[in-house]
C-alpha cells in the first residue's frame, strides 16, 4: 500500500527554503529574495525592490 507521500514528490523529506534558496544560487545563479528581508540593510531592500520592478512590474496589491 502506498503511504501519504509519494517518492516521486520528495517522499518524506522536505527541503528548508533558505537551503533551497542558497542552492539555488551556488549551483545556477539564481536569486530568490524578498525585498522586506531583515537581513538586507535599507538600500539592499530598495535595489531588490527596483530590480523586481523592472523585470517583473510592480506587486500585485498595487496594480490595477
Amino acid at each position: 500500500m502506498m503511504g501519504l507521500t509519494s517518492s516521486i514528490y520528495g517522499g518524506s523529506t522536505r527541503r528548508d527554503p533558505e537551503t533551497v534558496k542558497r542552492d539555488g544560487w551556488r549551483e545556477m545563479g539564481l536569486l530568490a529574495v524578498s525585498a522586506s528581508d531583515p537581513r538586507l540593510t535599507w538600500p539592499e531592500r530598495e535595489l531588490v525592490r527596483q530590480l523586481g520592478e523592472k523585470l517583473y512590474g510592480g506587486p500585485s496589491n498595487t496594480r490595477r
